[in-house]
């Protein structure tokens, strides 16, 4: 029997068995549409009035503003899943990055640029921006991370968060604002500068900009309005549905280590875990030809590793 034809018969086969039991049916369309009136609300949403980045206010007397922020908060509030997980791992990671960004001198609500970045995921985008706070190689070596063939500090969670808040504060000192700040962080601030002068322009709110650079911002603005007022747009995370902060304990090495599995076993650990706290190790090895010292972070818990009988 011709294979397409076989898997078709049994296509209709399922579908006449199964046929008659859906409890819905023989329900009428105006039951129908009380039902769905009944148990699924879609809601607009109210507009918060005031709303800060960075201690700058967000202009919301302006329809373009208030219109492009709803759109940004219908996004996210009905993206239910993505904020879900968004929600989780800004409670594991968000304590630490604001104390980064604090000592920085940068203000702690712009730790919401690297959410947005990457969603909190060593993710590599199609132009090989990569890592949690999406540093391009060039500009992650400018900003002092280590990037070589087995090393890739873009990968470090820590070392990027410093070096993300240097970006932002070189940037508020070339323009004055921190809202300008964090649209340069998607275009560059040559990028950036090029706009303000060409459309004889001082603030972000009033520049016309590409699709992305000009959603950036209130990208921003809506994940840290839902975030930090979860229940106001229907999210209920209990704490304990929270991801917790994995504490870890500091092992710095000095030398060449010529493999990283059985160096984890040695640590009491797995190669996995190892990869999984220090994703910044981009082989199976350390060749460490200069003998700098680099600090790996291992879990203080280890119960969860399966020992070897």
């Amino acid at each position: 029997m011709n294979i397409r034809f076989s898997h078709l018969l049994a296509a209709v086969l399922f579908l006449s068995l199964t046929a008659g039991n859906n409890r819905y049916d023989g329900q009428g369309d105006e039951e129908q549409k009380a039902r769905i009136a009944k148990d699924y609300n879609i809601h607009s949403l109210p507009l918060p009035e005031d709303l800060t980045l960075g201690g700058e206010s967000v202009p919301m007397d302006d329809p373009d503003v208030r219109e492009r922020l709803d759109r940004e908060l219908l996004v996210n509030t009905y993206w239910q899943s993505n904020t879900i997980l968004l929600i989780k791992r800004a409670a594991r990671y968000m304590p630490d990055m604001k104390k980064t960004f604090a000592e920085e001198g940068v203000p702690t609500d712009l730790t919401y640029v690297g959410l947005i970045e990457s969603g909190f995921q060593n993710v590599v985008s199609p132009a090989g921006a990569t890592g949690f706070w999406q540093f391009m190689e060039s500009t992650g070596k400018e900003y002092g991370l280590e990037v070589q063939g087995e090393i890739d500090e873009r990968y470090h969670v820590m070392k990027s968060t410093r070096a993300a808040a240097q970006y932002l504060k070189a940037a508020r000192e070339k323009f004055g604002s921190w809202t300008l700040a964090v649209a340069s962080y998607n275009m560059g601030m040559a990028g950036v500068e090029r706009q303000l002068e060409r459309q004889k322009a001082s603030n972000y709110y009033d520049l016309l900009l590409n699709s992305e650079t000009s959603r950036y911002v209130f990208r921003v603005l809506a994940v840290k309005e839902i975030i930090e007022n979860p229940d106001e747009y229907g999210f209920h995370v209990r704490e304990s549905d929270l991801y917790p902060i994995l504490k870890t304990q500091a092992v710095t090495v000095d030398s060449a280590i010529a493999d990283l599995a059985q160096f984890s076993l040695d640590l009491g650990i797995n190669y996995k875990t190892l990869k999984y706290h220090n994703p910044w190790l981009r082989d199976s090895f350390l060749k460490n030809k200069d003998n700098r010292t680099y600090t790996f972070d291992i879990p203080v818990d280890k119960s969860f590793i399966q020992s070897e009988e």
